[in-house]
């Protein structure tokens, strides 16, 4: 026995290692507002394929597919057409009636599926935010990305209403401004679904007023009607003028149908509410990164 132990080496000496603890991060921590700026821009891959995918399993089980796409709008744009247009007489004094509705009632369209749909991200896809690690506000950005692809066709197939139902629309230079107008747009939708997507991760309920607040916000934003009936209530015209839905559908029924620049102050109201909703949303969403999926 004593001469195997003759032959045994000799322990190694532990030396210390000297280890930065500044540079250590506690997983899941908040990085700064910049820092996740970087980390979203890195990920832009990934928001990509993510919404893209996301277009084309949307509608895969229909058997018209993606058509449905297009087919909502226009059905809406039909119920609304008869009630408002025929039953309560809503087109007096609007011409080309059937453009002024399609356009209100696609834009409309458009911005109520990427609020909601931003809205419900975190909550959509909590087993997802709990599994991985990445910047929780990708999930709102993907979901407003697919709502702009899917609204492509959308876009398209309201133009040729616009050509080809009488009174048809001559196409003229002014329709290239609907895509600065309508990236606004966008902006403003990606904003407003950042804020409601940290509230509903916390707070779900949120999720049932969302339906009312779309509804009164498409009531109130002249979609069936001539903003001019309120001429005579210039309070309430102050209101509508500044609504930012409102700006969007101005500007593109001013390009659309009536081959008139739009003014400065829709552009303004519209950079404003996008810009700031945008900053505000950030802001918003990136201060409760910490807390979604633990709640």
């Amino acid at each position: 026995m004593s001469a195997k132990k003759a032959f045994l080496p000799e322990p190694a000496v532990v030396q210390p290692l000297a280890v930065d603890m500044r540079r250590l991060t506690r997983v899941g921590a908040r990085p700064r507002f910049l820092d996740y700026l970087v980390q979203l821009w890195d990920f832009r891959e990934f928001i990509y394929y993510d919404a893209r995918a996301r277009v084309q399993s949307g509608t895969r089980r229909d058997r018209l597919g993606s058509a449905w796409l297009l087919l909502n709008p226009i059905f809406n744009g039909l119920t609304y057409y008869a009630i408002f247009g025929i039953l309560l007489q809503t087109s007096g004094g609007i011409k080309n009636y059937v453009g002024y509705l399609v356009i209100g009632i696609f834009v409309f369209q458009g911005t109520s599926g990427a609020i909601t749909s931003g809205a419900r991200s975190i909550h959509s896809n909590k087993s997802m935010v709990e599994a991985f690690n990445f910047p929780r506000a990708t999930l709102p950005i993907g979901m407003n990305i697919r709502e702009i692809m899917a609204n492509v066709p959308l876009i398209l197939g309201m133009l040729l209403i616009i050509v080809l139902i009488p009174p048809v629309e001559k196409i003229t230079w002014l329709w290239l401004m609907i895509i600065p107008a309508l990236l606004l747009q966008s902006v403003f939708n990606l904003g407003v679904g950042l804020i409601l997507a940290r509230i509903i991760s916390r707070i779900h309920d949120t999720t049932h007023l969302i339906p009312f607040f779309m509804r009164a916000w498409m009531y109130g934003s002249a979609i069936f009607y001539s903003y001019d009936r309120f001429i005579t209530h210039p309070t309430i015209l102050a209101i509508v003028k500044m609504n930012p839905l409102f700006n969007v559908i101005d500007i593109l029924r001013n390009c659309l149908l009536y081959a008139q620049p739009p003014t400065w102050q829709s552009w303004a109201t519209l950079a404003v509410w996008a810009l700031g909703a945008l900053l505000a949303g950030l802001l918003f969403f990136w201060q409760g990164e910490e807390s979604y999926g633990r709640g």
